[in-house]
């Protein structure tokens, strides 16, 4: 028995015609009448009355119709209700950003622009690397991409030309240590030949890396470092800085609480210091629903965020 069977029976109750409810239904009267049949044999007893003009329903056939009608109406409103959900989720925008972003901006951010309902985070990417966005973005794995990007000149093998972009904050790489006994860095820079801090360093093939690397090349003091741990997330630098094990740079919005608190301390000025944007990137040729209407929303929007550029 088809959920179409149940439904033209409630069409031919209506309607009272044969015809009509055919009509209705989109099919020919041959193929409608047919159905119907088949249903009383699958019922196992006459539903219509086909003397009567115009048709009737047998004491059966009304019994029947009640059940038809609740079902029907169940499977109507099921598929509304499935409709909906899929509408919403061809709606959503899935985010990618790195743990730090996920965990220190994103959501205030969403609910700053109210976009907690649209936007999802993508929690696939908290461990990539800075081509793994890009690579995702461009086969559809995800919608948007944050990260950080250097703001001085930085060589990285990457082409972004087929991407855009809007930068939505700053962020700064901040060099810490853990105090010693009178609240002094253990480890300060800029460290010696003889006498190498010991470093936390980033992914080599990660965009930090790269920055910080670039940003210590322009200092006219070199510093000196022996790389004892390197990791992609800054939660796992963050906490080996933090147990003494050396030095690391990590973002200001991630070490806040641990400077205020003195359980962190710079260690060095801030001519140590790298200043990053935090850029929101989508595909250029990405066709989403969801994602060009939250485009246009930051154009309307204007500042914080920046103009567009390819």
């Amino acid at each position: 028995m088809e959920i179409r069977w149940l439904e033209d029976f409630v069409a031919l109750a209506r309607t009272r015609h044969f015809s009509r409810a055919a009509d209705e239904q989109n099919v020919t009267q041959p193929t409608f009448s047919r159905r119907i049949k088949l249903l009383e044999e699958e019922m196992g007893t006459t539903l219509i009355n086909r003397q009567t003009l115009p048709l009737s329903l047998t004491p059966a056939g009304e019994e029947f119709l009640q059940l038809c009608e609740q079902v029907t109406d169940r499977v109507r409103l099921t598929r509304e209700r499935i409709q909906r959900l899929t509408d919403e989720q061809a709606r959503r925008v899935l985010i990618a950003a790195p743990q730090s972003l996920l965990s220190h901006l994103l959501p205030q951010w969403l609910a700053d622009h109210g976009l907690q309902e649209l936007v999802v985070p993508y929690l696939r990417a908290t461990s990539w690397l800075l081509a793994d966005y890009f690579q995702a973005l461009e086969r559809g794995e995800c919608d948007l991409a944050l990260c950080y990007w250097p703001v001085e000149r930085c060589e990285l093998e990457l082409d972004t030309s087929a991407f855009r972009y809007r930068v939505i904050g700053e962020e700064r790489l901040v060099p810490l240590s853990v105090a010693d006994g009178s609240g002094r860095p253990r480890f300060v820079l800029p460290g010696s030949r003889r006498s190498p801090l010991p470093l936390m360093a980033y992914h080599p093939r990660g965009l930090l890396s790269s920055a910080i690397a670039a940003h210590l090349a322009r200092q006219p003091e070199a510093s000196h470092f022996n790389v004892v741990n390197e990791s992609i997330q800054t939660t796992n630098i963050k906490e080996l800085v933090g147990l003494g094990y050396g030095i690391g740079w990590l973002p200001q919005r991630v070490v806040q609480r641990a400077l205020d608190s003195g359980h962190l301390v710079r260690a060095g000025d801030t001519r140590w210091d790298v200043p990053l944007e935090i850029r929101l990137y989508r595909y250029h040729s990405r066709q989403h629903g969801g994602l060009e209407a939250l485009w246009k929303h930051f154009e309307r929007i204007g500042s914080p965020l920046s103009s567009l550029s390819s």
